[in-house]
């Protein structure tokens, strides 16, 4: 992971989210988190019991009676006691949402409490005839239930980060200079140490395998479930596991430059992040403020001219709680942890929640070919034998003939040859710069190499083997061929055809995107035209539909995003981030694949942690559910809040329909379950490429 990822958000400030309305400063510090919470609660409950079963009214209700010394004593004592003691941190949320000059849900449920508390209080000294003691303690136990509820809900969500830090073993076992194993912490590990992971541990830091090779579960760093083969050159990232055998890895990358950090990073700045329909629900929380004060001056103007001063105090009472936005304020927040956590789960790491957003409504989907709609990196993809020549010894001599060489194709018939067990040793090995390569292999001397070479040697290729190496070049395969040296010149036996390979999941990607609604597949390439409308054929574009723009230089990526912009069409633009900066900058959407690479992580508003492409069509999935839950939210919040406050006011009291407070406060929690439970709906979302 890139070291200017530090810049991002350390996952430890997400502690205070600015989402939640009155909620600025959820913090320890505060007592708002779930175990203040949940002590305050279970005390507080402990202390209303007492305080219901003593009221007047509640034995009115249940026609029993009780009379002790003292009882009357019972509501103003434990009443005042959980007034101070579990309304407390809504008294100070109250007081700091007025120092901010941000009207919201702390101000409104302190606001209801201390009416109720100055009224019960006047009562019990003579001065009304209003018995609010058990209505107050219930109001308050029940809003730290929901507040308790909401903390353990969003905490719940931000376990993603500290999962991923659970991911990281202790200690790692470091090979000194002299070969001797020793087992240090992971904090203490440097740049460059070498360590030993073996089988069914953790890697303990990034870096690269120097000796040995394994299956590596990197299923929560990328999200694919099948154990991914790893060897000497290959980049390994901290928190993976080695399931079969042992590895040595010289470290890379160690505490906050690693992959895991770089992903706990990003996670934080999601969860932290805000985007329009955030923004829609804090001005609506602040607008509810002046309504809920509004309608609770109203309400005790008006049912004070008709002379009833203590049904006065018992609606205004009423509208201040229910007007507690608690459900609104926990609409967005939630939904935005538990989205983003499960996109982590997936490999799908967001960055900006307003680019997950316009995700949902993108038309073109431009994906940069090389590294992400192919491997990045040759294969054989073709062998023909000259009239009487097998094609496996073929391959077998011309793996045995590059075997010394470093290039990246002799690197890929070396690899054919040994997966079909096609070897051979050769001697006496020659780089022919720019030709090709010369080696003897059982006493016979060969080569292999392009149309330099046989321009060179004078060789003719057999008119069998023309027609197919012409074949393969029209789509953009690199030829070469296999030359024997004999008596009377040089021979050619065979041609081999070596391409970038397209990732078979790149079809499945297209088809899964056209299906999801997006209008237009696009492949931007710097390959000759030829080459990129025969791959484009390939992954099954459709004519006069889908686009490719070819032979285009890595700095000029960006105006084929502008070109598809000026069309009017919402673009997303996926790349591997080495070249493509401009082009995820300038897209609607920025998508970086791979994000165990050196990518441009901060031109791109999506990483993907995998190099598979299907990711792409998870990130419009999560884009359209998370959207649609906090619509959803919004709307139950915010319509209950507009029906219940007119009831509370007693708009229906001539029909003998009216709320108390404390029946007030338990439907506001009611709403503050339903949203709970509606955002956790989001966590049966299964976004992993496999599962799609």
């Amino acid at each position: 992971m890139r070291p200017d990822m530090a810049d991002q958000p350390n996952p430890s400030d997400t502690g205070s989210h600015q989402h939640h309305g009155g909620h600025q400063g959820h913090d320890k510090h505060a007592g708002h988190d779930p175990e203040a919470f949940r002590r305050k609660f279970w005390l507080s409950l402990a202390l209303t019991v007492p305080i219901v079963v003593t009221s007047h009214m509640v034995m009115e209700w249940f026609g029993y009676r009780l009379d002790f010394p003292g009882m009357s004593w019972v509501g103003p004592v434990l009443g005042t006691a959980v007034f101070f003691y579990g309304g407390w941190p809504f008294l100070v949320g109250g007081i700091r949402e007025i120092r901010d000059r941000a009207p919201g849900m702390m101000l409104l449920i302190s606001m209801a409490i201390t009416v109720a508390y100055v009224a019960s209080v006047a009562t019990s000294a003579g001065a009304f005839d209003l018995d609010f003691w058990w209505e107050l303690a219930a109001l308050v136990t029940i809003m730290l239930l929901g507040h308790w509820q909401e903390m353990k809900a969003i905490g719940q969500a931000r376990g993603a980060l500290s999962a991923l830090a659970a991911l990281l073993p202790d200690d790692a076992e470091r090979i000194d200079g002299d070969g001797r194993v020793t087992r240090v912490p992971v904090p203490d590990l440097r740049v460059d140490d070498l360590v030993l992971v073996r089988s069914g541990a953790r890697v303990p830091a990034d870096g690269r395998i120097v000796d040995g090779r394994a299956e590596l579960d990197e299923s929560m760093i990328t999200g694919e479930s099948r154990p991914v083969r790893r060897e000497v050159g290959d980049r390994v990232v901290a928190g993976t596991v080695a399931t079969d055998s042992a590895i040595r890895v010289r470290v890379a990358a160690v505490g906050e430059d690693t992959a895991l950090a770089g992903i706990q990073r990003l996670v934080a700045q999601a969860q932290a992040s805000s985007g329009r329909a955030q923004v829609l629900a804090d001005r609506f929380a602040a607008l509810l403020f002046y309504v809920a004060v509004s309608a609770a001056v109203l309400t005790f103007a008006a049912w004070g001219a008709f002379g009833d001063l203590d049904e006065s105090v018992v609606r205004t009472v009423t509208v201040l709680v229910i007007a507690c936005p608690h459900a609104l304020g926990l609409a967005i927040p939630l939904v935005i942890a538990l989205s983003t956590a499960v996109a982590a789960k997936a490999g799908i790491l967001v960055k900006d929640r307003l680019a997950l957003e316009r995700m949902r409504t993108v038309q073109a989907v431009l994906f940069d070919k090389t590294g992400t709609l192919t491997r990045g990196v040759h294969t054989l993809t073709d062998l023909a034998a000259a009239p009487g020549q097998d094609p496996d010894e073929v391959l077998r001599l011309a793996g045995a003939v590059e075997a010394d060489s470093e290039h990246p194709l002799a690197r890929a018939i070396v690899t054919a040859a040994e997966a079909r067990g096609r070897t051979a040793v050769a001697t006496g090995f020659r780089s022919l710069t720019g030709r090709g390569v010369r080696a003897t292999v059982d006493g016979t001397e060969y080569a292999v190499g392009g149309p330099a070479l046989l321009e060179e040697l004078d060789a003719s290729v057999p008119p069998e083997l023309s027609a197919s190496t012409e074949q393969w070049s029209g789509r953009g395969a690199a030829v070469l061929h296999l030359v024997r040296f004999e008596a009377r010149g040089a021979r050619v036996l065979g041609a081999l055809g070596l391409a970038d390979e397209i990732r078979p999941e790149a079809r499945q990607a297209i088809r899964q995107l056209r299906d999801q609604g997006v209008r237009k597949i696009v492949m931007i390439t710097g390959d000759a035209r030829a080459v990129a409308e025969a791959v484009a054929a390939d992954l099954g574009f459709r004519p006069g539909v889908d686009e490719v723009f070819a032979e285009v230089l890595p700095a000029e990526k960006d105006r084929a995003v502008a070109d598809l912009q000026a069309r009017g069409l919402r673009v997303a633009m996926v790349g591997d981030g080495v070249n493509d900066a401009p082009a995820l900058a300038r897209a609607d959407v920025g998508i970086a694949i791979g994000a165990g690479t050196d990518v441009a992580i901060e031109s791109a508003a999506v990483v993907l942690a995998s190099s598979d492409p299907r990711g792409v069509t998870g990130v419009i999935r999560l884009s359209k559910l998370s959207y649609r839950k906090m619509l959803q939210n919004l709307g139950w919040a915010a319509g209950y809040n507009l029906v219940a406050i007119p009831l509370a006011a007693g708009v229906l009291a001539w029909a003998g329909l009216t709320l108390s407070p404390a029946i007030g406060a338990v439907l506001m929690s009611a709403s503050t379950i339903v949203v709970a439970l509606n955002a956790q709906l989001l966590r049966a979302v299964r976004l992993a490429p496999e599962q799609q």
